[in-house]
């Protein structure tokens, strides 16, 4: 595309977007998107009308559309990159072998999220491999891309061949993956295994049975997801003993407590059934020793009266409000 062409464009939807941007929906979608979001704002209707009036003023080509996607993408504006897959979702049915690069460039240099690499590897790259364009080897190289976006398109992709490819050829091809570091890499391979799975059970299975001691445990999870309890345990990870080492020592013991600071929290009960608490020098907490331990004690206090609580055993005998006077006590009574 000539420099001047894709300026007058570029120009075109910045000018759009800031027109109708809106910084509160930006923030509201940001949630979605733990690795980042930078976002004009914009809804997907005002998307699709932007996508025609493109159509409409500019008329670019198929081959057009693949050179402007890699810049859109490396503006880091989500709304500049959900745009340029929609301009290229209008052609689909006549995609060329000619794109089929100029979409890896997108995901190796220009693609930041989960959502563009997701919608690219449903709706764009299964296009290739619908109309024959190109194999599934045409992939290889995108499982070696430093791009751990590009990586992840690889299984997404194949989604679309469970039903139609041979199963172990998929497996097969997805196997040099297993050990892939990246989370996002990760899910993206048991999203494959699991809906492969749901077609082909057998193969699957066995395939994890090969991986379940090595292969990332997330994997393992997401492709298991659907399965019952009891088949999910055939795939759970065996623990393995770690040599002592200085993140892996064992703690040091610890040392014997006294007799009189053992179960402090719970004290055992005494003859009665009660539960006594000692100090250090044995004493309970009413302030006198337990009964095994007379010579350690002082003598517990009664409790001082209340000299202002009033003494209701020399309170006058008034008559109540029917007049008669008030019944004596059955004490008093039986004197």
């Amino acid at each position: 595309m000539e420099e001047n062409r894709y300026k007058e464009i570029y120009k075109y939807c910045e000018h759009y977007f800031f027109e109708y941007e809106n910084p509160d929906l930006a923030i509201r979608n940001a949630r979605y998107f733990t690795e980042g979001y930078d976002a004009y704002g914009l809804d997907e209707e005002q998307l699709r009308t932007l996508k025609y009036n493109v159509l409409d003023k500019f008329e670019p080509t198929i081959i057009e559309i693949g050179e402007l996607g890699a810049p859109f993408f490396r503006t880091g504006k989500y709304e500049f990159g959900s745009l340029a897959i929609l301009l290229l979702k209008k052609f689909r049915p006549r995609f060329c072998a000619e794109l089929f690069p100029l979409i890896k460039e997108w995901l190796d240099n220009g693609v930041e999220n989960w959502a563009h690499t997701d919608v690219i590897s449903t709706k764009l790259t299964p296009v290739f491999l619908e109309l024959k364009l190109v194999e599934l080897d045409a992939f290889a190289d995108w499982r070696l891309s430093s791009s751990k976006w590009t990586r992840r398109a690889v299984p997404v992709t194949m989604i679309w061949l469970r039903e139609t490819a041979d199963p172990k050829e998929l497996l097969d091809f997805i196997e040099p993956m297993m050990q892939d570091q990246e989370k996002v890499v990760q899910q993206g391979l048991g999203w494959f295994l699991r809906k492969l799975w749901s077609i082909h059970p057998e193969e699957v299975e066995e395939f994890l049975e090969r991986f379940s001691q090595t292969a990332p445990r997330l994997i393992i999870q997401h492709a298991t997801e659907k399965m019952s309890k009891e088949k999910k345990k055939r795939f759970i990870k065996e623990h393995v003993n770690r040599p002592k080492g200085p993140a892996n020592q064992a703690r040091p013991q610890q040392r014997n407590k006294p007799a009189h600071q053992k179960n402090r929290n719970n004290p055992p009960k005494d003859n009665q059934g009660y539960k006594h608490r000692r100090d250090n020098h044995g004493n309970t907490a009413e302030g006198h020793a337990r009964p095994d331990n007379p010579n350690r004690s002082h003598q517990s206090r009664p409790k001082p009266s209340n000299p202002n609580k009033p003494d209701n055993s020399k309170k006058p005998n008034h008559p109540n409000k029917t007049g008669k006077p008030r019944p004596k006590p059955n004490s008093q009574r039986d004197q």
